[in-house]
Parts: C-alpha cells; structure tokens; sequence
C-alpha cells in the first residue's frame, strides 16, 4: 500500500482583497491630493458670477427691445469680468475662512483637553503638585525677568 500527498498551492490572499485593497489605497491617495480650498473657492465665484449675470439680465432686459446681441454681448463680457476680477479674492477668502475654522477647532480641542486635565487634576493630588510647581516656575522666571 502506498501513501501519496497532494501538495497544492493555494495563494495566501485572495486576489478579490488585493483588488479592493489597491483600490482603496488608491482612493486614500486621491483624497489626501484633493484640495478642498480650491473647490471650495470655484463654489463661491460661480455663485458671486451668477448673481452678477443675473443682476446684468435686469438691466439688459430693460433696453433690449432690438439690441438682443449687443444685450448678449454685455452679459458674456460681465460673466467673463466676473471670472477673471473674482477668482483670486474667492480664494483668499475661502483659505481665511478655512484656517480661522481649523485654528478654532485646535483651540476648541485644546480647551477640552485642559479641561479633562483639570478634571483629573482634582482627583489627582500629584497631578495638582505637578500644576502648582510649574507655575511657581513660571512665575519665578516672570519675576526674575525684571531684574
């Protein structure tokens, strides 16, 4: 009686999890290149240009009895003005508005870490030594900065 063993070779990640690991690498990577303020800035002038163009509609509407081209042309010149004077200050704006947003969260955030920490800092008799000895440090170099 003889005795043989199939050795088989079966990979040891299926291929299906490759694939959808790849592609969600590849989505991560997409995302992080995305720049939100740059979107965000496109946003705003499209809707600053469009209340202009409609606004250049009213007036337009009121002397086009047989000047329909010249009215046109008035509303593609203020469209593309539109374009061209508003895009760098709608992008400035957008990037201020970005960073005074993320420059409140941090702060927002600091706030609720030094609150947990003063939280703890109560119950904690070493954690309050610790606080007490940091600002009699800091008040002795503050008094010793007038000498």
């Amino acid at each position: 009686m003889t005795t043989s063993f199939a050795h088989v070779d079966y990979p040891a990640r299926h291929p299906g999890v490759e694939r959808a690991t790849r592609v969600g690498q590849g989505f991560a990577a997409f995302t992080r290149a995305f720049d939100g303020a740059r979107a965000t800035a496109s946003l705003l002038l499209a809707a600053i240009v469009s209340a202009l163009l409609v606004v250049a509609n009213q007036v337009v509407d009121t002397w086009t009895e047989g000047h329909l081209l010249a009215a046109w042309i008035v509303l593609w010149a203020v469209a593309f003005a539109g374009l061209a004077l508003l895009a760098a200050p709608a992008r400035r704006a957008t990037q201020s508005v970005r960073a005074g947003y993320k420059a409140w969260r941090a702060e927002a955030i600091q706030r609720h870490h030094d609150e947990q920490f003063w939280q703890a800092a109560l119950n904690d008799a070493r954690l309050m030594a610790d606080i007490s000895r940091a600002m009699s440090a800091s008040a002795m170099r503050d008094v010793k900065a007038y000498y």
